[in-house]
């Protein structure tokens, strides 16, 4: 693409290109202008124009989540995941993710710092929920009662602490990182097998919903 065409994208269109080549300069200029700067000029994209795409840092992070999320799902298209079970499916998404972000941990370091500022913790919560979201959703899951917001809750937190052990492992291959996953899948898979059997128990065993139908209504 040349200088001229790149110039003629939207800001929307310049977003998912700019928040690609971000981290490569976050991991050593921090999440700011001078990134920016550093990565429209990669780009050959005007310094002006680039400035007007994000308005914070949290922007920035934001819009790389988001070409996260994008990449993940590119790289392990429907057809691929349909020949896995759902544990493999959700090992592969998340593994996946860390497979995008090991190129740029110190970026990722610099990030998630940001977002733990008192401020940002909201858009913290957001992009978690994204992420498992876009993963459940990969993974084939269609639940829309209550199924849907507890298993996104808990796969977002085994994400979340497998990130936290991911900045922490030197293992060439990530060997921890993905032991670690591991295990925390199982115990998703286990919870999700006892959630079955709680839920969907014989008419004289407990129902959840019956039991909070009945306090909210009494006999």
């Amino acid at each position: 693409m040349t200088h001229t065409d790149m110039n003629d994208l939207t800001l929307d269109e310049l977003r998912p290109l700019l928040a690609r080549e971000l981290p490569r300069h976050a991991a050593f200029d921090g999440w700011g202008a001078r990134a920016v700067e550093s990565a429209a000029a990669n780009l050959r994209i005007k310094p002006e124009i680039a400035a007007l795409v994000f308005d914070s840092k949290a922007a920035m992070i934001d819009a790389w989540f988001d070409a996260i999320d994008a990449d993940m799902l590119e790289s392990l298209p429907p057809e691929t995941l349909a020949s896995m079970k759902i544990r493999q499916r959700i090992t592969a998404l998340v593994e996946a993710r860390i497979t995008l972000l090991t190129k740029n941990r110190e970026a990722l370091r610099r990030a998630t710092a940001i977002l733990a500022m008192p401020q940002n913790v909201p858009l913290a919560a957001k992009l978690g929920w994204r992420a498992a979201d876009a993963m459940w959703h990969a993974a084939g899951d269609t639940a829309t009662d209550y199924n849907h917001y507890t298993k996104r809750a808990i796969l977002g937190s085994v994400y979340a602490a497998t990130l936290a052990v991911f900045l922490q492992d030197d293992t060439a291959d990530q060997s921890e990182t993905r032991a670690f996953l591991a295990r925390r899948i199982e115990g998703i898979m286990r919870f999700e097998k006892a959630k079955a059997k709680w839920t969907a128990g014989p008419a004289i065993g407990f129902s959840p919903s019956r039991f909070f139908g009945r306090l909210r209504y009494p006999g």
